[in-house]
Order: structure tokens, then C-alpha cells, then sequence
């Protein structure tokens, strides 16, 4: 066989409907294992395409050659010292080498190393067809998908995420034999469950996607049927009069759910639309994916939209069917709402004493007070009246004993500020609980109250710091409680929303308040500080612009108290890392250290006070004197926070720290003269690390 010839090649596997939130995520999976198994393979190809729908997952990679290419091989055998006797004649060892590789040990030859001469066998491995390969490519790329739980059919012992009933495996226009999760390969594939008429043969794997379309009323293009319901759904709404409400994932699990979709214009009693704007968004949304419709001025219209899988000959009874179904999930709304309000939000907080939040860490009637408390505490570091902040908190988890929320578990919180606008709570008490949860994910808007604000931020260090102290932090990929998203929401509120807070007093203060007791109590608060500040890091790696990681760790390790203050000697160190200046006191000042790490090590007394008397040398002279008027000038720069202008002020003493080390000698043998130096060096370095510790940085140099 020609290995250099290369045709399009399909692969399709049949199965009963897979789970709609994971469908993107299998055929991402499934296309990304199948490069990498045809890859390894050292099977050359072009471009893989992926396809899937509910009942398929396909890819088709375009120019797949028909077998691996030959190469030639050298397998490492004993050094000739070994494999030949001093008579030259092959030794046992150099015949047991010869007989591993299947030849007479005259077809060896000899390798030339730096560590001598050894034996070796050098050949042709002939290339394996695609036919051979490509089963066992498939089997492990289906292996290799992230499926939580898989599931077992019949009397069968394989097992997939769903049951599994048909495989094409085309290349060119042949079928590849091979058997992959019990099936036989074949070129059969099946189209829409309802629409189509019995099994579809393909002749090509180019031809798929339209014949599939137009004889198995099937689009397998996932993010062309997308886009096809995206602009469906918009048309829809537009001629309802209003806007489509969806989000990416809606759409994405929309899309899994249908093969030919078709929208569908609904309606339903306007009386519903007296019940909370995201009660009945997450009615629609959440139960039935729908699409709600909303005016301009964003209040919703008693309409929503909804794709069926199926051009039905009668629409009106599609329409009729889809509203039966809304209409008892409004109602079920509208009775929760109605029932929930006679209980005032407050009245609840007795009931929190029986619900336990964690096992270890109380119930939420215990996080809620600890919350209270973090909460008053940052409030009075930010100067802001603590009492709506801590009876917000006080009331931030009522909702949860609510049937509302019961029903509806993503509108916790939100349907607490309704409840408390309801029981007659301050607007800002209601705001605050309305928004204890924000940001609730990557991206997500930021609580706009101040109490809001801190109450997130308690909230969210409680859970850190609860956690950490039951040695559960997250650990790889897994991170069951949500930590790293808490611990990004912390970073975001506190850097965006400019709330100068002591961030260590805080993360301490939520620690100490845990009720667990033991001696890893200060390792678990230094690792939770630590995790936090490494969300702190990547956001500024990637939102920052000009930061990086040298400069986030020249500040790290002054410990700044706050975020705040942290961003602004960022901003400083990349200011000054701008300067001309900056690559030589760099350097001097990691020399500075290096300097004064080795005199501790040696025993030197480095760190006596400096007498400017004993300076002798005009360098050094220069040196102190600069640095006292430096000194005067940037101790007020630094009280107001002004660590650019500081920075810049103290790159003005380059010519004189380069001259000192040009022309002093620190390390002089004289003991008096050496710790006096060693002691203006230090004064040196104790001037820039009232900022950052610029002698871990790399200037970049041109």
C-alpha cells in the first residue's frame, strides 16, 4: 500500500440521547482525543473537523494519509567490550542481543558515544495502514472523554456515557473495518429519530453533513445549528415585539436538545408577570429552556419562544402543548411567592439554627453571625456605618428556608432582597442580601452597594476560611466548594471596587472566628492567605497590563496590608521598570543583597548603626548624602501612597550607587570600615523596600 496517499476520513458514533449540558464538552473531548491518538499514531492529516447532535458525536479529518510512514529505528545493545571477547567473537551477551533483534549477529553494527562503542541494530520499520490503527484510535479517544458517571446496557460489560447503537467509520470511500464499545464499523447512519425514513447510507465522508441534512433531517454541524437557532430566536422574539433573554449556556444545552430545530412562539397569562422578573426568567429558563422575550425598557412581555426538534404539520398544537406546561410552573411560582411573604424575612433567622451548614463549621444560623461580625469589622475599616452591613448579613441566608428558593436554588439571595423589600427592610439592607453572592462567576458584575460589597467579602472569607480550617482546601482540579471562584470574587470586589481594607487582619479575623479547634489552625490561615493571593497574582498577570511576574513577587514579599495598596506599588515597580535607571538598580540592589545575605552568613556585625564619620571614600560620601536627601524627600511620598513618584525620586541615585561600587571596597579587611559599609548598604536597600524588593527583578534590555 501507497502510506503517502491521503482522503478524508468520517467517524460517527450512534447513541441514545447524551446529556445536553455536556454535549459541547464530549465533542471538544472527543475531537481534541482524536488528533492526539492520530497523532501518536504518526498518522499525518489536515484539518479534524467535529460534529455532534443528541444522538452523535463525529468527526471528520480531512487528508488522513492510509498508514504511518516508514522509519528507520536503532536499537542500543551492550558495549562492544561486552558483546565481543578479547578473540573478537561475539560473546553470549553480544548473541542474546542479536537474537532480541531477530538477526545473526553479523547484521549488528557499532554505535560510537561519548561514554564508548556499543553494539546496535539498525532497520526499516515498515509503517501500519490506517485500517490496522484507526479502531483502536476511536476506543481511546471514547475512553479518554470526561464522563463522571458512565452507564451499562443489556448483558453487555462495555460501558459509555449512553447506550451506544451504530458506528461509521469511512475512509474515502471504504469502509475501515473494526469493532470499537461492541459495534462493527459500517457506513449506515441514522438520521432525525421521527423525521427521516430508516438508515442512511454515505458514500463519502464529504458528504456527510448535507446528506445527513437533507435525507436524515439532521444538522450535525452543532455550532452551525447554533447559530441557526440563535437567529431563530431573535426573529421570533423581534416579531413578538421584544428582545430574546439567553445566555451562552441556554443556547449551548438548547442546541444539544434539538437536531432540526424549529421555533415555536408561545404565550401565557399576563397576571404571572406580577411575580418577580427573575422568578419567571428562571421558571422558563431553568425547567423548560425557554427563551423569555422582554421589551426595551427591559419589563418582560407574557411571551417566550422555544425550539421544538420536529417541523410539525400542525405548529398550533406544538404551541398549545408547550404553554399547557408553563402554566402550572408559573403557577406553582406565583403560590411560593404568595406563601413565602407571610413569614417577614427576619422571622426566619431562628430557623437557620437548625440547618446545618457544614459539618464541623455549625449551622447557618452560626455562619451568619460570623459573617455579622467579619462584616462590622471591615465596615469599620472602610469607615462605613456597620449597621445595614451587619443586619444584612444577619438576614443574608433566610431566603434559604424559603420555598421559592427551594424551588429555584440559583435565585438564593435574589429572592431575599425581595423578601426583605417585602418585610419592610431598608433598601440598603435588601441591595446588600440581594447581592452577597456576586460575582457569581468569571466576569459577573460586582456588588454596586458598599454594604453589598462587604458583605460578599465576608461572606466569601468565611466560606475560605471555614474550609481551609477543615483541611479541605482545593486540591488540582477538584474544588468542590467553589474556593477558587470565592477566592477571585474577594480579589475582584476588594482591587475594582477600591475598598482598603487590612486584608491579612481579615483573612485572620474570618479564621480565628471558625469553630475548629487544633494547631494547624495558623498553617490553615497562612495557606488560605497565600491561596487568595495567588487568585490575587493570576488576575493581575492577566488583567493587568504591563505586570508581570517578577514584579508581582518584588511586592509579595513586603506584605502589603491591602489589595489596594498592593495594585498601586505594582503600578509603581512597572512605572519604574520603564525608566532608564531601572536595569542598574536592579542590579545593584540584588547585589546589595547578596552582599549583606553573605556578611550575616559569615558573621559579620552588618547591621550596627551607620556612622557617617567613618565614611572615608568620596563614593561613599556621595553615595550617604544622596541618600539622605532622598530619603527626606520620599518619606512623605510614601505616607500618601505615591510610589511611582517615589521610585522615580530614588532612581536619581544610579550615578552614585554605580560610582560606590566602581570605586568602594565593601569587603575591606578592616572590620570597622567593612560593617560601616555593610551598614550604609543596608539603608541602601531599605529605601527601595519601602516599596517593593527591586533585586528580583529582569529588566527587559534592548
Amino acid at each position: 500500500m501507497n502510506n503517502s496517499r491521503a482522503a478524508d476520513c468520517l467517524v460517527e458514533l450512534g447513541t441514545e440521547e447524551l446529556p445536553p449540558k455536556a454535549l459541547r464538552s464530549l465533542m471538544d473531548a472527543f475531537v481534541e482525543n482524536m488528533a492526539a491518538g492520530l497523532d501518536a499514531a504518526r498518522l499525518e492529516h489536515n484539518t479534524i473537523h467535529p460534529f455532534a447532535s443528541p444522538r452523535r458525536l463525529c468527526v471528520l479529518v480531512e487528508g488522513l494519509r492510509f498508514g504511518q510512514p516508514d522509519r528507520e529505528f536503532t536499537q542500543k545493545g551492550p558495549p562492544v567490550s561486552i558483546g565481543l571477547g578479547e578473540d573478537g567473537n561475539p560473546t553470549r551477551a553480544g548473541l542474546a542481543f542479536a537474537k532480541k533483534c531477530g538477526v545473526g549477529f553479523e547484521s549488528l553494527t557499532r554505535e560510537a558515544t561519548d561514554g564508548g562503542e556499543w553494539l546496535a541494530y539498525s532497520a526499516i520499520e515498515q509503517g501500519r495502514p490506517t485500517t490496522e490503527l484507526l479502531a483502536g484510535i476511536v476506543q481511546e479517544a471514547l475512553d479518554g472523554l470526561p464522563i463522571p458517571r458512565r452507564m451499562r446496557w443489556g448483558a453487555h460489560e462495555i460501558d459509555f456515557v449512553r447506550p451506544v447503537h451504530w458506528l461509521v467509520m469511512l475512509h474515502g470511500d471504504d469502509v475501515v473495518p473494526g469493532t470499537v464499545l461492541g459495534l462493527t464499523a459500517g457506513r449506515l447512519t441514522r438520521g432525525h429519530r421521527f423525521m427521516s425514513q430508516g438508515e442512511i447510507s454515505l458514500t463519502a465522508p464529504g458528504e456527510y453533513v448535507a446528506t445527513l441534512e437533507s435525507d436524515g433531517f439532521v444538522m450535525a454541524d452543532f455550532e452551525r445549528r447554533r447559530e441557526r437557532i440563535v437567529a431563530a430566536v431573535a426573529a421570533a422574539a423581534g416579531a413578538a415585539g421584544g428582545i430574546a433573554l439567553g445566555d451562552d449556556a441556554l443556547y449551548d444545552e438548547v442546541t444539544a436538545l434539538t437536531e432540526w430545530p424549529v421555533p415555536v412562539t408561545g404565550s401565557f397569562d399576563e397576571e404571572f408577570l406580577t411575580l418577580p422578573k427573575e422568578v419567571i426568567v428562571a421558571t422558563l429558563t431553568g425547567h423548560q429552556r425557554y427563551f423569555p422575550v422582554r421589551r426595551e425598557d427591559g419589563d418582560l412581555l407574557p411571551v417566550f419562544v422555544t425550539l421544538a426538534n420536529i417541523e410539525s404539520k400542525d405548529p398550533d398544537r406544538v404551541r398549545d402543548g408547550n404553554e399547557r406546561v408553563i402554566r402550572p410552573r408559573l403557577a406553582d411560582a406565583a403560590f411560593f411567592w404568595s406563601s413565602d411573604k407571610q413569614t417577614a424575612l427576619g422571622d426566619r433567622t431562628d430557623a437557620l439554627k437548625n440547618v446545618v451548614y457544614q459539618k464541623g463549621l455549625g449551622t447557618l444560623h452560626d455562619k451568619s453571625m460570623r459573617v455579622a461580625a467579619l462584616a462590622r469589622l471591615l465596615a469599620e475599616q472602610t469607615g462605613v456605618d456597620p449597621a445595614n452591613v451587619t443586619r444584612a448579613a444577619v438576614l443574608a441566608k433566610c431566603d434559604l428556608l424559603t420555598g421559592m428558593v427551594g424551588e429555584f436554588p440559583e435565585l438564593q439571595g435574589t429572592m431575599g432582597r425581595y423578601y426583605a423589600e417585602a418585610s419592610e427592610e431598608t433598601a440598603e439592607v435588601a441591595l446588600a442580601v440581594g447581592e452577597q453572592y456576586l460575582p457569581r462567576f468569571a466576569g459577573d458584575d460586582l456588588p454596586s452597594s458598599v454594604a453589598g460589597q462587604l458583605l460578599a467579602v465576608a461572606d466569601k472569607l468565611d466560606t475560605l476560611a471555614g474550609i481551609f480550617m477543615l483541611g479541605k482546601k482545593p486540591s488540582g482540579n477538584r474544588d468542590p466548594f467553589g474556593l477558587r471562584r470565592a477566592a477571585l470574587g474577594v480579589v475582584r470586589i476588594l482591587v475594582e471596587k477600591n475598598l482598603d481594607i487590612d486584608f491579612a487582619a481579615a483573612v485572620t479575623a474570618a479564621a480565628v472566628q471558625q469553630p475548629v479547634a487544633g494547631d494547624a489552625r495558623s498553617q490553615n490561615r497562612e495557606a488560605m492567605y497565600d491561596f487568595i493571593i495567588e487568585r490575587w497574582r493570576g488576575y493581575c498577570l492577566e488583567s493587568v497590563e504591563g505586570i508581570t511576574g517578577d514584579m508581582f513577587e518584588a511586592v509579595r514579599v513586603r506584605r502589603p496590608t491591602s489589595l489596594v495598596d498592593f495594585r498601586e506599588r505594582l503600578r509603581a515597580v512597572a512605572d519604574f521598570m520603564s525608566l532608564e535607571p531601572a536595569v542598574s538598580l536592579s542590579a545593584a540592589n540584588k547585589r546589595t543583597a547578596n552582599i549583606l545575605r553573605k556578611a550575616v552568613d559569615e558573621g559579620d556585625a552588618a547591621l550596627q548603626p551607620l556612622e557617617s564619620g567613618l565614611l572615608t571614600d568620596d563614593a561613599e560620601r556621595v553615595l550617604y548624602f544622596a541618600m539622605q536627601a532622598a530619603r527626606k524627600d520620599v518619606t512623605p511620598l510614601i505616607k500618601r501612597r505615591a510610589y511611582s513618584e517615589t521610585l522615580r525620586r530614588l532612581s536619581e541615585l544610579r550615578t552614585p550607587v554605580d560610582a560606590f561600587f566602581d570605586d568602594v571596597m565593601v569587603m575591606t579587611d578592616d572590620p570597622v570600615l567593612r560593617n560601616n559599609r555593610l551598614a550604609l548598604l543596608a539603608e541602601l536597600r531599605a529605601l527601595f523596600l519601602d516599596v517593593a524588593d527591586i533585586s528580583g527583578l529582569t529588566p527587559a534590555q534592548d
